[in-house]
């Protein structure tokens, strides 16, 4: 905790752990505290990318279809089964997507000329348009929520969460 600021005021995850404390002194509570900030922070960052994202005229979802296509590169065309099993979605919720975008003129349905029985979807160059305009907005939410934190702690943080994530069960 050296590292710490020590202006930097308590806040509810410490509000939650001393209540514990109070009640329970023999509990350390140093991994709710840890795995309580990450909860919030996500959810924070969620939320507000999110409506970065809404200004754009798509939700969440609805990006997460059009950046999959947008990053498999030229000519940005996937299957909807590799798009449901990118975004582990089921076939049903991937066709409400597929249907509100192509709706929306940001993406195109085709037959496959590989497999008679398959279809292909393409983002169109307006669909291309928007996800590059909506990825940079979320980035920027996302630069605004780093602000405080100089390049070499951004970099560490990261390393640190990485190391975290590869040892979760």
């Amino acid at each position: 905790m050296t590292a710490l600021k020590k202006d930097i005021a308590k806040d509810a995850v410490d509000a939650i752990t001393d209540q514990w404390y109070a009640v329970r002194p023999d509990l350390d509570t140093t991994p709710m505290a840890v795995f309580g900030r990450i909860y919030r922070i996500s959810k924070a960052m969620g939320d507000a990318v999110e409506r970065a994202y809404n200004r754009h005229g798509v939700s969440r979802g609805e990006f997460d279809v059009i950046a999959t296509l947008r990053r498999s590169g030229t000519p940005y065309t996937l299957s909807p089964r590799e798009l449901s099993a990118t975004l582990m979605l089921t076939t049903g919720g991937m066709t409400g997507r597929l249907d509100k975008l192509e709706k929306a003129g940001l993406l195109t349905r085709s037959p496959d000329p590989h497999d008679r029985r398959g279809l292909q979807v393409t983002l169109t160059d307006r669909g291309l348009a928007l996800v590059d305009e909506a990825v940079t907005a979320g980035i920027e939410v996302n630069r605004a929520g780093l602000a405080d934190f100089s390049p070499e702690e951004v970099e560490e943080l990261g390393g640190l969460l990485r190391k975290l994530l590869a040892g979760m069960p």
